[in-house]
């Protein structure tokens, strides 16, 4: 039976530690969050996110506008907010309304103050292993799976899914601690097959249920990034969570695993930015 991978108590750590150190060092630090139309995911989101900079002694700035504003109003705001010594970090929340083009606003935030790491010269500089950022989610899953003691030198890992946000950078994450990295995607063939070698098994697909204890090797390391609700109201991941924890040695559950680990990652990641600005 595996160990649960308690994402709560990992995310608690740090943002203790970010708290900690913004008030030892008195650092001012500042994140704007942008959020457009009404998106009840997205709102929820946002709250935790604010309650987050609360408690770490981050100021919040939050810039909720209608469903129907421009791309000329929301890139404005995002200049405005480029230039504001206040703010140090800038979080678009996606998913934006569709007449809104979700890559010319990523491109619009200054890379400095990118701290979702979404920007192309952050994710360039990831790469190449020279960043200041990483991406929340994949940092936070390479926090979690750091909890667990297991090394990922030399292991075998699995990454489902090839999202810009989460699958391609967290095979890079892998790669620069020396995993072997094998990433699967909905033209993969033999999945099951591919997915049982794997040591360390990221399920990043956003299809609930999809990996079932057939496709997981005896003692692996599963990370499960879905989180997905059922027609009847519950979440759940991306991971038969009863069948695999059977097999696994590590695994984290849904809801309680990785999202925590999102806006820990998001509080470090503005820390890091307030410390980058305050010395230029």
């Amino acid at each position: 039976m595996a160990q649960i991978i308690d994402g709560k108590a990992v995310s608690a750590a740090i943002k203790e530690q970010v708290r900690d150190e913004i008030a030892r060092d008195n650092i001012k630090a500042g994140l704007a969050v942008v959020i457009v139309g009404n998106d009840p995911a997205s709102r929820v989101y946002v709250n935790n996110k604010k309650k987050a900079c609360e408690f770490c002694g981050i100021k919040s700035f939050e810039y909720a506008l209608p469903e129907e504003t421009t791309m000329e109003q929301l890139l404005e705001l995002i200049d405005t907010l480029n230039a504001d010594k206040n703010v140090n970090g800038i979080l678009v929340q996606l998913p934006l309304p569709k007449q809104l083009d979700e890559k010319a606003v990523i491109e619009r935030i200054s890379p400095k103050k990118d701290v979702d790491a979404f920007h192309e010269t952050n994710v360039g500089k990831i790469m190449i292993g020279n960043y200041s950022f990483l991406p929340c989610t994949p940092a936070g899953c390479m926090e979690l799976i750091h909890s667990t003691g297991v090394s990922v030198a030399g292991k075998e890992c699995v990454v489902i899914g090839r999202s810009n946000i989460v699958g391609k950078p967290m095979a890079m994450l892998l790669l620069h601690e020396n995993g072997t990295v094998t990433v699967c995607h909905s033209k993969t063939k033999n999945l099951a097959e591919v997915c049982r070698r794997a040591d360390i098994l990221v399920a990043a697909v956003g299809k609930p249920n999809f990996v079932t204890a057939d496709m997981v090797k005896e003692g692996a390391v599963v990370i499960d990034v879905g989180i997905n609700r059922l027609e009847n109201g519950k979440l759940c991941g991306d991971v038969k969570f009863d069948e695999v924890s059977e097999k696994a040695s590590f695994i984290t559950p849904v809801p309680g695993g990785v999202g925590p680990m999102t806006i820990a990652t998001l509080m470090k990641n503005t820390l890091t930015a307030a410390k980058i600005q305050n010395n230029e």
